[in-house]
């Protein structure tokens, strides 16, 4: 299956939160894929604690990158 969203980030949720607000204010949707909540709602535990992924469009990967860095 091909996908239109690449991951730019991967880590905990702090730095995901504070990484997803920084692209709303940039115009960049992102999409979070939270592992560990989803484990947690299912009544599953998870290795990783605190995992979390970020995804934006393909065509948004560059800015979405460079922003990143800016936090870094």
């Amino acid at each position: 299956m091909d996908s239109n969203y690449i991951k730019v980030f991967g880590g905990n949720s702090i730095v995901a939160h504070r990484i997803e607000l920084a692209l709303k204010e940039n115009n960049i949707e992102p999409i979070l894929k939270d592992e560990t909540e989803s484990a947690r709602l299912a009544g599953f535990g998870t290795p990783l604690p605190e995992l979390v992924e970020i995804y934006v469009h393909k065509d948004q990967e560059e800015k979405a990158l460079a922003l990143i860095n800016e936090l870094s």
